[in-house]
C-alpha cells in the first residue's frame, strides 16, 4: 500500500481563463450563444446558474476579459463599487452579495446599459432577499442554466488535464477514473493533480491499482468491488502486490 503520509499535496494551479482552454459542449452551449453578443440581454443582464463545476466561473471570466468588463465577487460588492461607472460587470457568486450593493447595481446596469453577467448556483428567483425590489429584478432577470458535463466532455477534459501535465494513462485507467469520479470539472482535475503528484513521488506509472490506492483515501472513491468494469484481478506495481 501507499503511505498516505508519503503523498504531497496537488500542487495549487489557479484555474486557466483562456478561451482555448473552454471545451463546448450541448451542457454550455446555450450560455456560449448568450454571451457572444450582450447587446440583447433583457434589461442588460443575464445570469448563469448551474451545480459546481459546471464551468460558471470560466465563463464569467472568458467574458469579462473579451468584454473589458470587471470581474468581481458577490461577497465583495459594496453600494458604492456598485453604483461606480464600470463597462460591464460579471459578478460570481452574485447571491452571496450584500442586497443593496446587488440591487444597486442591477438598478445601475438598466439605467446606463452597462452588461451585468451574474453567476451563481440557483437561478436569480431563488436566491434569498429580504428585499421586495430586489426579489421583482431578480425575478425579472434571464437566467441560463449550464448543466452537468457530458460523457464527450468530461472525456475532452480529461484528455486536457492529462495532456496538461504530459501524463499518459491507458484507456483502461481513463475509463475507470471518468466511471468513478464525480461529473464535474473540478473534482477531474483535482483527481489527476493527485495522481500526478504521487506518481512522481513514488517514481511509478498511473495503473489502475495505483489509481484506486491514490484516490480511494484521498477522494472516497468506491472500493474495487463496485466497479463498474467489474472486479479486477490483482495486479503487481512498483510497490508490490496490490490487493483488487
Amino acid at each position: 500500500m501507499l503511505p498516505p503520509t508519503q503523498l504531497p499535496l496537488p500542487l495549487a494551479r489557479p484555474p486557466s481563463s483562456a478561451r482555448a482552454d473552454w471545451v463546448p459542449d450541448a451542457s454550455n452551449a446555450e450560455a456560449l450563444a448568450w454571451l457572444a453578443d450582450p447587446v440583447p440581454w433583457p434589461l442588460h443582464r443575464l445570469a448563469l446558474f448551474g451545480p459546481a463545476g459546471t464551468g460558471k466561473t470560466h465563463l464569467l471570466r472568458i467574458a469579462a476579459a473579451d468584454h473589458g468588463w470587471r470581474l468581481m465577487e458577490g461577497a465583495a460588492l459594496t453600494p458604492d463599487l456598485a453604483l461606480a461607472p464600470a463597462p460591464g460587470t460579471a459578478l460570481d457568486a452574485a447571491d452571496q452579495a450584500d442586497q443593496e450593493a446587488l440591487f444597486h447595481l442591477i438598478n445601475q446596469a438598466a439605467a446606463t446599459g452597462a452588461p451585468l453577467l451574474m453567476a451563481a448556483r440557483l437561478p436569480p428567483a431563488r436566491w434569498p432577499t429580504t428585499l421586495p425590489d430586489l426579489a421583482s429584478r431578480l425575478r425579472a432577470t434571464h437566467a441560463v442554466a449550464l448543466h452537468e458535463p457530458s460523457d464527450t466532455l468530461l472525456a475532452a477534459l480529461l484528455a486536457k488535464h492529462l495532456a496538461d501535465r504530459q501524463l499518459r494513462l491507458d484507456a483502461a485507467v481513463q475509463a475507470w477514473l471518468l466511471a468513478r469520479l464525480p461529473r464535474d470539472a473540478a473534482s477531474l482535475a483535482a483527481a489527476i493533480a493527485t495522481l500526478d503528484e504521487a506518481a512522481l513521488a513514488h517514481s511509478a506509472p498511473i495503473t489502475r491499482p495505483f489509481a484506486r490506492q491514490v484516490l480511494g483515501a484521498r477522494l472516497g472513491l468506491e472500493d474495487a468491488e463496485d466497479d463498474r468494469f467489474g472486479n479486477d484481478p490483482p495486479e503487481t506495481s512498483p510497490e508490490g502486490p496490490v490487493p483488487g
